[in-house]
């Protein structure tokens, strides 16, 4: 009888009634995903429009300010500041990226075996990346400091001159990146190392049977198959670089001489110490649109190289 009603309501071109158990579904979906999404809309979208409008304005946080049209943004060209965070920031970018990549994957090989002990191997790789950046500054601003720090003094006690590290112009950026990979490389590794577990296994072993060594293996059976990780890993690397800002704010403050100053700490700066929030929203929005440029960029170079499906 009912699929009878139902024919004969679409040959008159009449819709089905609703389905009361699929609303009752969606309804109850609602209910418990609808606090969240509020939350999302309230904590990030409003957010993010508020600056949109702020980045127009000199505002000081303080007082809404008056419209100023695309002045922040003519103002970022001539800003050397801007410009050294820039530097700094696309230094650590080009400096970690690839050697995490490469490095994480030949530890993740190692640690793909069954050994004794793997399990204390794998989690020591993975205990810098879960630490809090606060503590990892803290200990690493005691280890690199120029006049007390643990690594001038091994220096001076092997006869070798002691060395600024990150009160030196020329070094702290590179010794920030080096704190950076510390820090990260353990996020790396850990998402090869289940990439690699998902190969199948009787892939290598054919290969293994062909006479194919070690690095042959290596090279045209694992690389190719966890390139759709590395994509991902690649761009998620470069938006951790783009928001790098927790160690420098634990360790350099920017300095000596805004050597280290990134770009996110810029916008603190800007914001919140020097109270031209304005101008501040107006950087924001500028690494906004560069990342979603850069991310973009990869996801379709990725994608016409079939990295990804």
């Amino acid at each position: 009888m009912t699929s009878t009603a139902s024919a004969l309501g679409r040959a008159t071109g009449r819709a089905r009634p609703p389905d009361r158990r699929k609303l009752a579904d969606n309804l109850t979906g609602w209910g418990f995903a609808g606090p969240a999404t509020l939350i999302i809309l309230g904590f990030s979208l409003v957010p993010m429009a508020w600056a949109l409008a702020l980045s127009f304005t000199d505002s000081d946080l303080m007082s809404g300010g008056r419209n100023v049209g695309l002045d922040n943004y003519r103002a970022l060209v001539a800003d050397p500041v801007f410009h050294q965070a820039l530097r700094n920031t696309g230094l650590l970018l080009f400096c970690y990226l690839p050697a995490s990549l490469a490095a994480g994957l030949l530890v993740a090989v190692l640690l793909n075996r069954k050994v004794r002990g793997i399990g204390f191997y794998r989690t020591c790789f993975l205990v810098p990346y879960i630490a809090s950046a606060t503590s990892a500054g803290l200990l690493m601003g005691y280890i690199f400091d120029r006049d007390f720090g643990l690594l001038n003094g091994m220096l001076v006690k092997v006869g070798l001159p002691a060395q600024g590290l990150l009160s030196s112009p020329s070094q702290a950026m590179l010794v920030l990146t080096v704190i950076f990979f510390w820090t990260r490389f353990g996020f790396t590794v850990v998402i090869y190392l289940a990439a690699l577990q998902e190969i199948n296994k009787e892939i290598l072993e054919a290969a293994a049977i062909d006479g194919a060594g070690r690095w042959a293996v290596f090279r045209h059976v694992i690389v190719p198959s966890v390139r759709h990780m590395t994509v991902f890993l690649a761009i998620w690397g470069v938006i951790d670089v783009l928001q790098f800002f927790d160690l420098v704010m634990t360790t350099t403050k920017g300095g000596p001489a805004n050597a280290t100053v990134t770009i996110v700490y810029y916008i603190w700066q800007l914001a919140f110490t020097y109270f031209t929030a304005g101008y501040g929203a107006a950087v924001a929005y500028t690494l906004f649109a560069g990342t979603l440029l850069l991310v973009v960029t990869g996801l379709l170079v990725a994608r016409r190289r079939g990295a990804m499906r």
